[in-house]
């Protein structure tokens, strides 16, 4: 059965790496008919693979038809719908999903909205009669990003969209059905706002009791990353399993002390575990941790109920099967990796050993195995891993396993009936997890507590893995030193760096924003770090630090901020904080925290790696008034080409621009002035720079109209070639002494849930 998992998993992995799905059903009668052939011929592997592939596009078929119809996009449509899942608050703005909805014909199943200065409070399980705008999934698609199209797709979203305030909404009923497990969790949370927990455990104690995350602060993400602990802040498989194994056999000697004969203490023990791990399950959305652990204990609660063995592999098999079959997306999930591997090495390590050791040396070995076996999976989709991982865990899993969990779930279920009986013991929890996370915090504050690394090759993670496995064998088994070197291909990464006299620039999507990054061989460069949200977070979090971690970039030489609106500063402290930076330039130095400063001027240059950086404004003697016509301008001058950077200049300093240095002006690349405006990219100045490529940076039908028509046509007019970060995604340029290539991610990285070009 091992097997069989194995190549079902294989063929829903080679159908996620399609740029686009057939769109011919004629396929589907002959895949049916091959597989029958196949299993005939009893090539039982080829037939499951073959099914695997399969599945995965009928499944990926059915989900991209629930998509929002091009011809709505946009429209203000009127719709009623049920909130479902805990509503995301922050200071202006209320996240939250949407379902049973009615609307107009083609309206997806599942909406994800947001709700700006709401003058109610939102609530799961709340029906809702408002008018929204909406838009075809859609995310910023950049080298080691997140990939939000891909996790619409998982969660089964069909567009995304905010609410307008007119007509005025108008909630139609705050009552839901009993068995609607929003509603329970909404209720719950309500119930813990007002437990008189303190606020420092208030999200940790949500996530672990209702798996809602969202109220953790980003200095706790930050300890619980640096540590290697953030497995433990959720409903894990962990927790379930430890609850169902506690509630079976507390269940077991009680009603074996009751004499009932209709039902055997070891049936009703098993029956009240898998009750137990269900609704706890629920409470986490069945993640797919706790899918796989529901799952694997759903078989061996069974197989007591039946009286049959179970095998180890096969249960895992089970489980594999069971949440591919349902959302094979799953397999690209870095929670589906960590969760597999470790179930697998934990019993590979605990299982079948004669030799008895102490329990302490045990469950220190098994720590630090874990640690090292799933740090190339970390690093894979992270580029970092801890490296006190070990030594946290082995004090945090036990406390929070076999103190926190345990009392944190009975005052769950007496939070309802009982609060008087509950807070004392949620009060015990808050004291325990201000303890841990004291001495989390003095771990993560140790110098090279987190490992930062380029993201490695997949031959490399699995023969790292493999070699882990190999080493982890007991002694006396020959061959165990080549795990030593399977080990070796990790920690030789191939770095993608331009090479001497040339430059890899990469205008970053970062929506409604700019963002750039410019590399020579030994340096790199950063002009503008994007946008700061409503809801704390910012691009330099979310795209910056993740992509110069995915090319090993540990240091920053110099950042550059053109002005200071919040989508070209906006970043910058959340960058600052993550990375070293040697320089900052800035026409609004005094706006940047913690460093100290220099003002951007025309005529500041130096040379990097055979690479001229040549600053042409402002000038100290010409006297703009607004932030964005003061703009650092850079040009960087290679062998084979040159790069124009703008900020958001507007058409003043175009015409200064082009009186001062006339054919200096010259570029192969330009970065578009103001995102696209129609006051910026006059005729006049794009005949100047006379580019190859015009790159803009623009959000997605942003609500600006960025870039305007006027600009496009401009370019048109003068046969230059252009693209746009909301419609291609990051935009790469690399020069080399020989070549000048271009590449868009969107085009050059597509998969079948990206939306086109």
């Amino acid at each position: 059965m091992a097997r069989s998992a194995f190549f079902f998993a294989a063929g829903i992995w080679i159908v996620q790496q399609f740029p686009q799905l057939p769109d011919d059903w004629h396929w589907l009668a002959s895949a049916c008919v091959l597989i029958g052939i196949l299993l005939r011929l009893k090539f039982r592997k080829a037939a499951t693979f073959l099914f695997g592939m399969l599945w995965a596009i009928v499944f990926a078929s059915i989900a991209l038809s629930n998509r929002l119809p091009i011809d709505l996009e946009s429209k203000i449509i009127p719709i009623q719908g049920r909130i479902t899942g805990l509503p995301r608050q922050s200071d202006r703005r209320v996240r939250f999903n949407l379902t049973d909805i009615q609307g107009p014909e083609g309206i997806p199943k599942k909406l994800r909205l947001s709700w700006y200065n709401p003058k109610d409070e939102i609530k799961a399980g709340q029906y809702w009669s408002f008018s929204v705008k909406l838009k075809r999934p859609h995310g910023n698609l950049n080298p080691g990003g997140f990939d939000y199209e891909r996790w619409l797709l998982s969660e089964g979203i069909g567009a995304t969209g905010y609410v307008r305030d007119r007509p005025s909404p108008v909630m139609v009923s705050d009552k839901s059905s009993f068995f609607n497990i929003s509603t329970w969790r909404q209720q719950l949370s309500d119930k813990l706002n007002n437990a008189g927990v303190s606020s420092d455990t208030i999200g940790i104690i949500k996530a672990l009791a209702i798996g809602d995350r969202q109220e953790l602060s980003s200095a706790q993400w930050n300890i619980f990353r640096n540590t290697g602990t953030v497995h433990l802040i959720a409903i894990s498989g962990l927790h379930i399993g430890l609850i169902s194994g506690l509630i079976y056999l507390t269940v077991v000697k009680f009603w074996a002390r009751t004499g009932v004969l209709r039902l055997s203490p070891h049936h009703a023990g098993a029956l009240a575990a898998l009750f137990i791990a269900a609704l706890y399950a629920s409470l986490a959305g069945f993640s797919v941790p706790t899918q796989r652990a529901l799952i694997m204990l759903a078989a061996v609660m069974f197989s007591v109920i039946w009286q049959r063995n179970v095998i180890l592999s096969n249960t895992l098999a089970l489980a594999l099967f069971a949440v591919l079959s349902m959302d094979p997306l799953a397999i690209l999930s870095p929670g589906f990796w960590l969760s597999f591997l470790a179930v697998i090495f934990i019993v590979f390590i605990a299982g079948g050993r004669l030799q008895e050791t102490n329990r302490w040396l045990a469950a220190l070995k098994i720590h630090w195995a874990m640690a090292l076996a799933l740090a190339p999976v970390l690093l894979f989709f992270f580029q970092q891993t801890s490296l006190i991982a070990p030594l946290a865990n082995l004090i945090a899993v036990p406390v929070v396993s076999f103190l926190v969990v345990p009392i944190l779930l009975p005052s769950m279920f007496l939070l309802g009936p009982i609060p008087e009986l509950a807070e004392p013991l949620l009060l015990v929890v808050d004291t325990i997890l201000k303890g841990l996370f004291w001495f989390l915090a003095e771990l993560a504050d140790w110098p090279f507590a987190i490992l930062s690394y380029p993201q490695p090759t997949l031959i490399a993670v699995a023969f790292f893995v493999l070699g882990v496995f190999i080493l982890l064998t007991p002694r006396g088994l020959g061959g165990r030193w080549l795990g030593c070197l399977m080990l070796c291909p990790l920690f030789f990464p191939s770095l993608d760096r331009p090479e001497d006299g040339g430059v890899k620039l990469t205008l970053l999507d970062v929506g409604q924003g700019l963002a750039t990054v410019v590399q020579t061989a030994k340096h790199v460069l950063v002009f503008d770090t994007g946008i700061r949200f409503d809801s704390g977070s910012d691009s330099g979090i979310s795209v910056l630090l993740p992509f110069l971690h995915y090319h090993g970039i540990d240091r920053v030489d110099k950042l550059i901020i053109s002005h200071g609106d919040n989508d070209h500063i906006g970043g910058a402290a959340s960058l600052l904080r993550g990375i070293r930076t040697d320089a900052v330039l800035s026409s609004v130095p005094e706006r940047i925290d913690h460093v100290s400063a220099d003002f951007c001027r025309t005529g500041q240059s130096w040379l990097w790696d055979g690479v001229s950086f040549i600053m042409l404004a402002p000038d100290e003697t010409a006297s703009f008034r607004s932030n964005n016509d003061n703009s650092c301008v850079l040009k960087v001058v290679t062998e084979q080409g040159s790069i124009l950077l703008t900020g958001d200049i507007e058409k003043n300093v175009e015409a200064w621009l082009i009186e001062k240095y006339a054919y200096d002006l010259l570029a192969d690349i330009l970065i578009v002035p103001h995102h696209g405006s129609k006051t910026s990219s006059m005729h006049a100045f794009l005949q100047a720079v006379s580019p190859s490529y015009a790159l803009i940076p623009s959000g997605y039908k942003n609500r600006f109209g960025f870039p305007h028509q006027e600009v496009i046509e401009r370019l048109d007019d003068l046969n230059i070639n252009w693209f746009d970060t909301g419609r291609h995604g990051a935009l790469t340029v690399t020069t080399t002494k020989r070549t000048l290539k271009l590449e868009a991610q969107r085009l050059a990285h597509r998969r079948y849930w990206h939306a086109s070009p």
